[in-house]
């Protein structure tokens, strides 16, 4: 290769990595007033926007100790306390509402965080969760249980695992549909006995099973996506492929870990692309490293994400955005500048790049 080609070829590569560093999607973390959601908190917080007697406002399910509270407000710095919601048969044990998607006729959806004892490891201190699913007619003051989604395979219980909170099983559900609304995604934590099934898994329901969503779901594992198997109440479900594998995995009894969990996704407008907001535990009692932020261009390939970086030190657990425009801004989607919130309290706003 002579002088001029090479320096023609050098030229190129430095052109195509400038474009490349131009292109990544950045976000950093800014000082806010305090601004907090109502009640008491410990999970995420799906908001929707719906309208009442012609005036649009904003609705808020917070869950606290496995109860979820209804909250609504004209903005959502006017957000007032609400009550709890009821259910026409409820699921048992404790509900945290995660998720929710309202589909084009105005019914919503909702997917939760379900909590059981761990009494198959004679543990009932500790928790052996799943996913369910949840629809309402009336803007979420009463739920029909759909049944379960996602739970873990069975023999993946850790029993003599020292996890302050978990033995096994999933949990901390975030969904996107897509936007030709073919299907939901869901963006789930595992908390699996194995390495391999630990971390943020990904699965896929066909939007057109959303009222009978049990057994429905596939879970993507290894680049395919793998269907439940069984039937009505005893569906099996497979375990999902991490989006990052554990560096240091859950349950090992070391007491130092390195788990991404709880996954809070969102659609840019600003960036085009999708936003995962994620914790990292560094410790068996879900001490935090921090809140990291990847994105996706799709929702198709979770290999598309990009490797999570670090946008703030320790902090609490699930951060979540909730955008700033009025009538549309929510948890699922956001601009360019959008408040930054963990356990439903924040001081800061996020602020995207790309």
């Amino acid at each position: 290769m002579n002088s001029r080609i090479a320096a023609v070829v050098v030229c190129l590569v430095l052109g195509l990595e400038l474009l490349g560093a131009q292109s990544a999607p950045s976000a950093r973390i800014v000082s806010a007033s305090r601004l907090n959601i109502p009640g008491e908190i410990d999970s995420s917080n799906p908001t929707v926007w719906d309208t009442v007697d012609g005036v649009t406002r904003l609705f808020v399910i917070t869950s606290w100790g496995g109860v979820p509270v209804r909250s609504s407000g004209a903005t959502l710095e006017s957000l007032q306390p609400g009550q709890p919601v009821g259910f026409s048969t409820h699921p048992g044990h404790g509900v945290w509402m995660e998720s929710i998607v309202k589909d084009a006729g105005g019914t919503w959806y909702g997917y939760f965080h379900h909590e059981r004892p761990a009494d198959l490891c004679g543990r009932s201190d500790r928790q052996l969760p799943r996913i369910g699913a949840l629809r309402s007619s009336d803007q979420g003051r009463t739920w029909d249980d759909l049944g379960i989604v996602i739970d873990a395979p069975p023999g993946t219980e850790a029993c003599d695992s020292n996890n302050r909170f978990v033995l096994g099983g999933v949990g901390d559900v975030s969904v996107m549909l897509d936007a030709g609304s073919q299907d939901l995604y869901l963006f789930f934590s595992q908390y699996s006995r194995a390495a391999t099934g630990q971390g943020v898994g990904v699965a896929r329901l066909a939007w057109a099973d959303r009222d009978a969503p049990a057994g429905k779901v596939t879970v993507w594992n290894a680049g395919a996506w793998l269907p439940a198997s069984g039937a009505d109440a005893a569906w099996t479900y497979p375990a999902g492929t991490p989006l990052v594998k554990a560096a240091r995995p859950f349950h090992d009894r070391s007491g130092t870990n390195d788990v991404f969990w709880g996954a809070s996704v969102h659609w840019n407008t600003y960036l085009e692309q999708y936003v995962m907001l994620l914790n990292r535990a560094k410790d068996d009692q879900f001490g935090q490293d921090g809140i990291y932020v990847s994105f996706s261009p799709t929702l198709v390939d979770p290999l598309r994400w990009s490797a999570p970086a670090k946008i703030l030190n320790g902090g609490t657990w699930y951060p979540q955005v909730v955008g700033l425009e009025p009538g549309i801004g929510t948890d699922r989607l956001a601009g360019r500048r959008a408040r930054f919130f963990m356990m439903g309290k924040s001081e800061r706003m996020i602020e995207f790049e790309r």
